[in-house]
Order: C-alpha cells, then sequence, then structure tokens
C-alpha cells in the first residue's frame, strides 16, 4: 500500500511493507531471521563474535542516561555484560531534564565521567569536542567484528542518523522513535467519534472527547527544549522547517500555523495545566484513563500496553500521525544515541560496551522488553511484538516510515539546537498558555534564536 492510499482508506501500510521500505532485507522479511526464545543460551551467540571480551576486564566505565526506555530495558542485561567482559558498568539514570542538565556541565568542565552517555545535543557536543569519533574503533578487527555486528540488519534510517559531515559517526543510535497517536478507544467509542486523520478532525475529536474527568487530548508544553518533539511534527506536517541555511526558521506562515493548531488543540480540549506537562505527565494521564487521545513517542506502547502499569491496556490503540488536508503527514522521529565521552579513561571498554548494547543478541532481548531499537532483527521477533503490541509496533513503523531524518537533524545536529529548541519551546508554551499569538510568540522565539546562533 502506497502512502497515498493509506491516507485515502485510513489504513496504515503492513508490517512487511514498511519494514522493506526502512530497510528490511529479504531474509528478514521471509521469516529467514534466526528465532531466538527466552531459552536460547545468548552467551552462544556472543561467543560466535571474533571479538576477545575479556581484554578489558577489570575496567569500571559509568554509564549515563535518562530514565528513559532504554535504561529500562539495558539496566537488567547489565551483570549479563560484565559476566562476559569483566568490566563493571556503574549507572547514574535521572529525570530527562535533571541528567542533560547535569551532563552538560560536567562534559563543559572536561569531566572523564561518564565515560557513556545518552545523548542528541549532537553538533553541540561535537563542535565542544565532547563526542569521541567512533571510525577508529570500528575499523579495529581487536574491537569489532563487522560480519558479526551486521551493521546490515540496521534500519536506514539508523545508519544514516549519526553521519555526521566528516564523514565519522560520533554515537551510536540507541532506539527508534516516531511521534504516535494514542486513542482509548472506548472513550471515543462512547461518542461515536472516529479516528482522526487531518489535524481539523483532531482538533473536533478532542474537544468532543473532553469530559470534566478526562481531557480530550495530553501533548507536551513545557518551556524547554526537551518537550519540542510532538510540537516538531506539526510544523514538519504543515510544510515548516525548524531550520533553513542553519538559522530558525520557525516563524514561517506554515510553521505559525501548526503551532496555532498545537495551541488550540491544548487550550480547548488539553488538561487544565497542559503549560506544565513534559512526556511523563502525558504518559501519565494517558495510561490513568484521564486523556482521550495523546501524541507521543511511539517507544511510550510499552508502558501503555502493559496492565501492571497501564488502566488503559484493553482500550488502547495506536495510529498514525495527523496531516494536513493534501499533506503527507511528517511526524518527527529520531533515535536516541550514546556517545563516548572524548576525555573518558576507558575508551575501548566504553567502546565495547555499546557494540554488545546494540548487538543483535542484546536488541533481541532489550525488544523483547518491549525497547523499539534499531535492529530489523527485533523488529521482527516474536519477542517484540508480544511486548510492544502488533499494533502499535505497525504505528510506529509507519510514522517512522513518514518521518524526515534530513528535517531532523537539521535542527538537533546544530551546534546551537538547545538554544533553538527552548525558544522554540518558550513560544509554544505561550502560545498553549493563550498569551500571545502564535505569529508574535514564533516570530519572537526565531529571533530570540537567531540572535544566539554566531554569524
Amino acid at each position: 500500500m502506497t502512502r497515498e492510499q493509506s491516507r485515502r482508506t485510513g489504513r496504515m501500510p503492513g508490517r512487511r511493507s514498511v519494514l522493506k521500505g526502512l530497510g528490511g532485507t529479504a531474509a528478514a522479511l521471509s521469516g529467514m531471521l534466526p528465532r531466538w526464545s527466552a531459552a536460547d543460551d545468548y552467551s552462544a551467540m556472543y561467543a560466535t563474535a571474533a571479538i576477545d571480551w575479556k581484554q578489558f576486564s577489570g575496567q569500571t566505565i559509568q554509564l549515563a542516561g535518562a530514565i528513559h526506555p532504554w535504561s529500562k530495558a539495558i539496566g537488567p542485561l547489565l551483570p549479563q555484560f560484565t559476566e562476559l567482559t569483566g568490566i563493571k558498568v556503574v549507572t547514574d539514570f535521572r529525570l530527562e531534564t535533571e541528567f542533560l542538565g547535569a551532563l552538560q556541565i560536567k562534559l563543559a568542565r572536561g569531566s572523564p565521567t561518564p565515560d557513556v552517555f545518552m545523548f542528541y545535543g549532537y553538533g553541540l557536543g561535537i563542535a565542544a569536542g565532547w563526542l569521541e569519533p567512533l571510525s577508529a574503533y570500528y575499523a579495529d578487527r581487536s574491537l569489532t567484528d563487522p560480519a558479526w555486528y551486521d551493521e546490515g540488519d540496521l534500519l536506514k534510517t539508523a545508519l544514516a542518523y549519526p553521519l555526521w559531515s566528516d564523514g565519522d559517526r560520533y554515537a551510536f543510535p540507541i532506539t527508534s522513535e516516531a511521534m504516535t497517536l494514542f486513542l482509548n478507544s472506548r472513550a471515543l467509542a462512547a461518542k461515536d467519534l472516529p479516528v482522526p486523520q487531518t489535524f481539523d478532525e483532531l482538533l473536533a475529536t478532542a474537544k468532543a472527547a473532553k469530559t470534566n474527568d478526562m481531557a480530550g487530548i495530553a501533548m507536551r508544553s513545557g518551556a524547554t527544549g526537551d518537550s519540542s518533539a510532538p510540537p516538531m511534527g506539526f510544523v514538519f506536517s504543515y510544510g515548516g522547517t525548524m531550520v533553513k541555511d542553519k538559522r530558525a526558521a520557525f516563524d514561517s506562515p506554515e510553521a505559525i500555523a501548526a503551532i496555532e493548531m498545537y495551541g488550540r488543540l491544548l487550550r480547548e480540549a488539553g488538561p487544565s495545566d497542559s503549560g506544565n506537562y513534559d512526556w511523563y505527565r502525558v504518559l501519565n494521564d494517558f495510561i490513568q484513563g484521564k486523556a482521550a487521545m495523546a501524541i507521543d513517542s511511539s517507544n511510550f506502547a510499552t508502558d501503555i500496553s502493559n496492565p501492571a502499569k497501564s488502566r488503559v491496556t484493553a482500550e488502547a490503540a495506536f495510529a498514525a500521525f495527523p496531516h494536513v488536508v493534501g499533506r503527507a503527514p511528517v511526524p518527527y522521529m529520531s533515535h536516541w544515541q550514546a556517545s563516548i565521552n572524548a576525555k573518558s579513561q576507558n575508551k575501548k571498554a566504553a567502546f565495547l560496551f555499546m557494540l554488545w548494547a546494540t548487538s543483535k543478541p542484546t536488541s533481541l532481548q532489550t525488544g523483547a522488553a518491549g525497547l523499539a531499537t534499531t535492529r530489523i532483527s527485533a523488529w521482527s521477533s516474536e519477542g517484540f511484538k508480544h511486548a510492544f503490541g502488533p499494533q502499535a509496533a505497525e504505528a510506529a513503523l509507519t510514522n517512522l516510515q513518514y518521518g524526515n531524518v534530513d528535517l531532523t537533524k537539521a535542527v538537533i545536529f546544530h551546534a546551537q539546537s538547545s538554544v533553538i529548541l527552548d525558544a522554540f519551546m518558550i513560544g509554544v508554551n505561550e502560545v498553549v498558555s493563550g498569551t500571545r499569538s502564535a505569529k508574535d510568540a514564533m516570530t519572537d522565539a526565531a529571533g530570540k534564536a537567531n540572535a544566539a546562533i554566531p554569524g
């Protein structure tokens, strides 16, 4: 099914066709992948690598990151890595805003720790010299067995994402995510509401679904850059861009129209204090049955589908990102990445850890825990489909296919990305709160961002 056909019918393309578009090999799509179950001996899979896993035995590395689906999935496997390599991993996982703030302070001071860290301010990190270039490590046959690691198993976007303009890589992609529409099907059915496909339909549905006890929709709108992913998808889908010619460009007519719609959705159908919402609150409202719809990361499907965490497991549904009439949706998509500290005293041990963490056998295990990894084999596995849910997986793959990696990289990899995104979200927050019009807020926000960009 083509994208145009899916827009007309409201149906998402099948899982197989989407995987093929994202880089699935014939073997992956014909069921020829090895099927590993929880009973399989993963240690035997690691043993097939032409790598001396014990070469850095006795070293200790520090891993830092956000409290996030990746850290939740990789954490329980760390003892396995220590047993395999003799390398001890000390973790420092915090709420995302706190983690990112503390990390930049440490890196700016030249701290040798953490050795490995989740990171998305790619351009800033490279320009500041914080991130270790990785090509030499990939080329070192004592550290990497290319046939075993098999980069052909990576999604195409994951292969393209970390490539910098100098041709080097400074990070490992660790997740695959795209903004996805979550729906409480029971709440919509109670008022005979269809699944919205366009932004106008989304607004009408959200307003109709809103009650005294349930918001019609929940989305992030806190005045910090880490809330920017959902509204960026609105900007892209309206035909705008965040950055053009290395300058902030979210004051365009398209971007202003997008943020006007974003603001209307939350003002007219969102929670009363929408302006304070980060992704934690969006997810919590949806899984507690306090929001009829939400738009956020596809990775949240694991918690939404887990009855131990969610009150809406039975009625939760997942759908494609909305679109403007006559346009394809362009949800924000990205890959969280992990980088090695350029000041680390344990760079090779850190590289070995990241090679292990993103390998096929580890990805099969994190996938079985519900993590949307970067590997086709993990997306195709029965363990992932069971943990993530088949409809959620299809929605995530559809939205990844609609996403535009170049639009994402233009802003996320910009050397002033944090400045740009903070300014953008201050403007969005003002629109959501109703204190300023979208035109005034976005024009002022882009001006402030550009004033801070050298040149």
